[in-house]
C-alpha cells in the first residue's frame, strides 16, 4: 500500500464508520479507501477539473436574496435606502 492519511472526525461518523466495516466485513481503511474512490468519482468522473470549485461556490455561503419587490434596488439602492428613512421618519 502506497500513501497512509490520517483522519480526525466526529465521534457520530467514527462509529457509523465501525458499523459499515462490521456489517462489510472489512477493515475501517478498506471502507474510508471504497467511500472515497466512490466520492471521487462522483464528484470528479472523467473530468478532473471538476473538482476545481466555481468563484460563486467560494462565496454562495456569504449571498443573501432578499425578494423586495423593488426591479431597481441593485441599481438605485441609495435612493430608495433615503426614501424608506424619510417615509420612516414622517409624522403619522
Amino acid at each position: 500500500m502506497g500513501e497512509q492519511l490520517t483522519v480526525r472526525m466526529p465521534e457520530e461518523l467514527a462509529a457509523r464508520l465501525e458499523e459499515a466495516a462490521r456489517v462489510l466485513r472489512r477493515s475501517r481503511s478498506d471502507v474510508v479507501r471504497l467511500a472515497l474512490e466512490r466520492f471521487l468519482q462522483d464528484v470528479l468522473g472523467e473530468d478532473e477539473q471538476a473538482l476545481v470549485p466555481r468563484p460563486i461556490e467560494l462565496v454562495r455561503d456569504l449571498l443573501g436574496r432578499v425578494e423586495s419587490g423593488v426591479p431597481d434596488l441593485g441599481q438605485r439602492h441609495r435612493e430608495h435606502l433615503l426614501e424608506c428613512l424619510r417615509r420612516s421618519r414622517a409624522p403619522h
